[in-house]
C-alpha cells in the first residue's frame, strides 16, 4: 500500500499566504517561504501553492514566490493560478517547482493538458477541480478561482483530464472548503473509482477523524488542507502517528 500523502495547501494573493471560506472572507496569514520552510521542517509530504487571484484577473502565477520558496524547502510542491500557456509551466518549473496545476485554463483549453503532459510528462500535470453541487445531484467544476459555473460535470472532467495526459489530481468541493465539516466523501469516491491516477482531496477538514475518514472511504492518495494546519489546530506529525495508530500507512 502507497502511503498517503498530508499536503498543506497554501493559497497566495498579492506575495502572502491568505485562508478564506468558500473563496470568501479572505484573511492574511503569512509569507510563503516563511509557512512552506515550517512544514517542511514538519514533516509535510508535499505543498501546494496557489495564486489564488490570477485567473480572474487576467494574469500569470506570480512567479517571485516560487524560487524563494524553493531556496527553503526540501519537499516537493506543486504552483497553481493563471497558468495558461507551456511557457507558465516552463517558467514555474525552471523557478525550482516540481508540478504545475492547472485549473480554469485546462477548462478552457483541455489541449494544454495534453501538450505540458507530452513535453514535461505527466508526473508535472496536476489538474485541479473546483467543484460544488448543483440542484440534480452532480457536481459542476467551477473556474475563476470560484466565481464561474461552466456546466460541465466535474466526474466526467476529471476522466476526461487524465485521458488528456493529467498525472494527478486535485479535488476540492467547494461546498466544504473552509467549513471544517469532513471532506466531500460522495465526489472523491466517485472519481477515485473512474481514474488510475492519484487523487488528492480538499475542502473540509476540521479534526483528525475528517482526514482518517476519507483516506478510508474514498481511497484518495493524499489530502490537502490549509486553515487547519496554518492556524495550529492540527500537528502534522500527531496527524500521521493518529492515522497510523488506525491503520493508514503514512510516512512518520
Amino acid at each position: 500500500m502507497l502511503a498517503k500523502r498530508i499536503i498543506p495547501c497554501l493559497d497566495v494573493r498579492k506575495g502572502r499566504v491568505v485562508k478564506g471560506k468558500k473563496f470568501k472572507d479572505i484573511v492574511d496569514v503569512d509569507q510563503p517561504e516563511a509557512l512552506g520552510k515550517f512544514y517542511s521542517d514538519n514533516n509535510a509530504d508535499e505543498l501546494v501553492f496557489y495564486d489564488i487571484t490570477a485567473s480572474n484577473e487576467g494574469r500569470k502565477t506570480s512567479l517571485e514566490f516560487v524560487k524563494r520558496v524553493a531556496d527553503e524547502i526540501n519537499i516537493p510542491f506543486s504552483v497553481g493560478g493563471g497558468v495558461s500557456t507551456l511557457e507558465d509551466f516552463n517558467d514555474i518549473l525552471r523557478k525550482g517547482a516540481d508540478k504545475v496545476s492547472v485549473n480554469s485554463s485546462a477548462v478552457k483549453n483541455p489541449l494544454l493538458i495534453k501538450e505540458a503532459s507530452e513535453k514535461y510528462g505527466a508526473q508535472c500535470v496536476v489538474l485541479s477541480i473546483d467543484a460544488k453541487k448543483d440542484k440534480d445531484g452532480t457536481w459542476k467544476v467551477i473556474i475563476n478561482g470560484g466565481r464561474k459555473n461552466t456546466g460541465l460535470d466535474a466526474v466526467e472532467w476529471a476522466v476526461k483530464g487524465v485521458e488528456l495526459g493529467a498525472g494527478e489530481l486535485v479535488i476540492n468541493s467547494i461546498d466544504a472548503d473552509g467549513m471544517k465539516e469532513g471532506y466531500d466523501i460522495d465526489l472523491l469516491s466517485q472519481i477515485t473509482q473512474k481514474v488510475r491516477v492519484p487523487v488528492i482531496a480538499s475542502g473540509g477538514a476540521g479534526k483528525m477523524e475528517h482526514f482518517y475518514e476519507v483516506a478510508e472511504k474514498a481511497d484518495v492518495d493524499g489530502i490537502l488542507a490549509a486553515s487547519v494546519f496554518h492556524y495550529g489546530e492540527i500537528n502534522i506529525n500527531d496527524l500521521k502517528k493518529y492515522l497510523k495508530n488506525k491503520g493508514i500507512e503514512v510516512r512518520i
